[in-house]
């Protein structure tokens, strides 16, 4: 078991912490599918939804919050039945717009898994306005169901009466919709390739600018980040945070790092590419590599 899930599988009950250590694994990133979650609700004899608010804990402990020392787990379920944990993450010293909601990590994690739709979403602490926004840009995300410890579960439209989203700016294809936007660029490095591919998966539907991030680690792995704008613009979630927020899922440290992709669309209004570059020196000494594709 990860060290960083010692504390949090005590406030467990039992039988359930007993059937959720074998899981918590090296490779384990805060992911359960379907038939694994059938598993933990069969031997720990709790209904399902108690069972996700009691797992809480342990998506908490994929948190990173170095500056509010605050932390927040979340988990996505999507459609398919699978489970997807996320957590907060600051990064020390630098300005707040850097950080990542909980939900906004589980959401992500449930999208770069290939989810289109989720629905339910569970948390230890009622979502920000922040996040009740980014929910509200997701596929039927007012409808949504919000689970919280100690309270009745609510829709989204329950928690965002009067919502503004997609729609009201003509988007009907909302986030986790599934799309592709072809790239033309010849390459044959395995990591432009893979930042392109996730680049054409990004949601960009207000400036068009459909950008991917690639980490590659020391140790020839990588993890991905896509673009994920936001009907309120503010909430949108950059593809360097999601990819750090990916790293941080897999159990990954920063000075891991080896080697950081930026790719996006030559055709967008706007770049992201000096906001990038920020977050990137606020966490290690990598220089970015850009590259601007041209749609296909």
């Amino acid at each position: 078991m990860q060290n960083r899930f010692i504390d949090s599988i005590t406030q467990l009950p039992k039988p359930l912490a007993s059937a959720l250590i074998p899981l918590l694994n090296d490779d384990f990133c805060g992911h359960i599918d379907a038939s694994q979650l059938a598993q933990l609700v069969t031997a720990s004899q709790i209904d399902e939804e108690q069972l996700l608010l009691s797992l809480l804990p342990i998506a908490a402990a994929l948190a990173k919050p170095s500056i509010s020392e605050f932390y927040v787990g979340a988990i996505a379920k999507g459609e398919s039945g699978d489970i997807y944990m996320g957590a907060n993450f600051e990064l020390a010293s630098e300005a707040l717009f850097h950080t990542v909601h909980a939900e906004q990590s589980a959401i992500s994690h449930a999208w770069l898994n290939g989810e289109q739709k989720i629905i339910d979403i569970v948390v230890n602490f009622t979502p920000c306005g922040h996040c009740r926004q980014f929910i509200n840009e997701l596929v039927d995300g007012i409808g949504i169901k919000i689970h919280l410890p100690g309270q009745q579960s609510q829709l989204l439209s329950h928690y965002l009466p009067y919502a503004f989203g997609p729609a009201d700016l003509q988007v009907t294809k909302p986030l986790l919709s599934k799309s592709n936007i072809e790239f033309s660029l010849n390459s044959d490095d395995p990591m432009i390739i893979e930042a392109i591919d996730q680049a054409g998966l990004s949601y960009a539907p207000y400036t068009n600018n459909y950008a991917a991030v690639v980490l590659e680690t020391k140790d020839g792995k990588t993890y991905c980040g896509r673009y994920a704008e936001n009907a309120a613009f503010n909430p949108s979630m950059m593809p360097l945070q999601m990819a750090l927020s990916n790293l941080i899922r897999h159990n990954r440290e920063y000075s891991d790092i080896n080697r950081v992709v930026l790719i996006e669309s030559s055709k967008g209004k706007i770049s992201l590419v000096n906001a990038s570059m920020d977050t990137l020196q606020a966490v290690c000494a990598i220089e970015l590599e850009h590259i601007v594709v041209d749609p296909s």
